[in-house]
């Protein structure tokens, strides 16, 4: 196993990542902002969910494998790219109703935890931190490397967790006033909806440069 300084200095550094806004977290604010923090907090049990997945395949060698091959790179992350683009242009295509009837359509838990998975299985920052970063961290000296993936993967959704359901709770907390306003809201959609879309792009763009890290 890691030694006890490498898995400190693991955690520093996974956490000043994960405070970074990225796809999961645009997702998270977004879901708890429109549908109050159990949506949000929700959203987080999914996209953590989605986490499992970049540690196994880590474990198991699978990304070791993308890592190597240009192809299969190159596929995951057209696909993860084009799922934040589908997600932008739904934003930005979506109808917000007025002042005067202030419910919003409320996805389901189902919903929400499937959503925040497949959005974290294709994100473009999951799978490159996984890819470049956390084999730094595994030290063939101190045992299967295996093993030790999985220990480090399991501090990146604990931390993962803290990080986003933070976010997750003060979206919730600051929504009161967007909720009630259609103009309000309709600006969170066009601003999530482009945010989106500018993931996207750059997943689509650099993607191809981090992968050669």
């Amino acid at each position: 196993m890691p030694e006890i300084t490498t898995l400190v200095l693991f955690a520093a550094a996974t956490l000043a990542l994960l405070i970074v806004p990225g796809p999961a977290v645009v997702y998270i604010v977004t879901r708890s902002v429109t549908q109050g923090r159990s949506a949000g907090l929700v959203s987080v049990l999914g996209v953590h969910a989605g986490s499992v997945v970049h540690v196994v395949a880590a474990a198991l060698g699978i990304s070791a494998v993308l890592a190597a091959s240009a192809t299969a790179f190159t596929i995951v992350k057209y696909v993860g790219a084009a799922y934040l683009v589908w997600l932008g242009v739904r934003k930005l295509m979506s109808r917000t109703p007025d002042d005067g009837d202030p419910e919003i359509e409320r996805a389901s838990r189902a919903r929400l935890f499937a959503e925040g998975f497949v959005v974290n299985v294709l994100n473009p920052k999951t799978a490159i931190f996984f890819l470049a970063f956390l084999p730094q961290f595994a030290d063939p000296a101190r045992g299967p490397i295996a093993p030790q993936i999985v220990l480090l993967g399991v501090i990146w959704i604990v931390l993962g967790m803290a990080s986003d359901g933070t976010y997750a709770l003060l979206a919730s907390a600051l929504a009161g006033r967007l909720r009630r306003s259609a103009r309000a809201r309709r600006r969170l959609d066009v601003g999530s909806g482009v945010v989106y879309l500018g993931l996207g792009a750059v997943a689509a763009l650099a993607g191809e440069g981090a992968r050669k890290l």
